[in-house]
């Protein structure tokens, strides 16, 4: 499974990517406004520290407009993936997109009929949101599991990226689904690493060092 981080903070980008865990990072207008940054300068600052894909998305709403814009964000770098809404307009700009040879991400999937429109239009990444399926008392990894399903029935080659990760759990059970790609804000990633047990050991441990009255340095 790769892990794509869902932030424009080039802080938490460069500790994650210290660690060998970053295969890439996701985008969206919103984590744009947070960062308080220009998209094509923190887009190109990002392409900088990781050489897996970087999602920006585009805002125009209709498809001539969602094509102009990517080509756009596309002269940023070579591992910018183009990120377009799960609209019929954006299921357009994906064909022709992905026609060009650009990575094309398409984005708020909340359905398996969106995903199969995605792949034979020839997403690379289809974004299907497992947190505000949640959110409205339904299980976003049902869905993740449909899509898995009939993308392996037809041999789509669209990657599942699962997005609206909210929790650990969240990660645990895509993969165990068979998702590719998790994107997750960093500290989600980080609090991977937590358990109790393992503090409870680590405590004890070191606590009988501490009685051999030893330094290894």
């Amino acid at each position: 499974m790769k892990f794509f981080a869902d932030t424009a903070e080039i802080d938490e980008i460069k500790e994650l990517a210290e660690t060998g865990l970053l295969d890439g990072v996701t985008t969206n207008p919103s984590l744009i406004a947070k960062s308080g940054r220009d998209i094509k300068e923190v887009t190109a600052e990002i392409c900088k520290i990781t050489d897996g894909p970087v999602s920006a998305e585009t805002v125009a709403t209709d498809a001539e407009g969602m094509i102009a814009e990517g080509r756009e964000l596309a002269k940023i770098a070579d591992n910018i993936t183009i990120k377009v809404p799960l609209t019929w307009d954006g299921i357009k700009a994906c064909k022709v997109l992905s026609g060009e040879g650009r990575m094309v991400n398409v984005t708020l999937c909340f359905s398996p009929n969106q995903a199969i429109l995605a792949a034979k239009a020839g997403a690379t990444f289809i974004s299907p949101f497992i947190g505000r399926l949640d959110d409205i008392n339904l299980d976003g990894m049902d869905l993740i599991a449909d899509i898995r399903t009939i993308y392996d029935n037809y041999g789509f080659e669209t990657q599942i990226l699962a997005a609206s990760i909210r929790s650990v759990n969240h990660i645990a059970d895509a993969a165990r689904i068979g998702a590719d790609v998790i994107t997750a804000p960093p500290a989600v990633i980080k609090k991977m690493v937590d358990h109790p047990l393992t503090d409870k050991g680590l405590s004890a441990f070191l606590a009988d060092w501490k009685k051999t009255g030893q330094s290894i340095l």
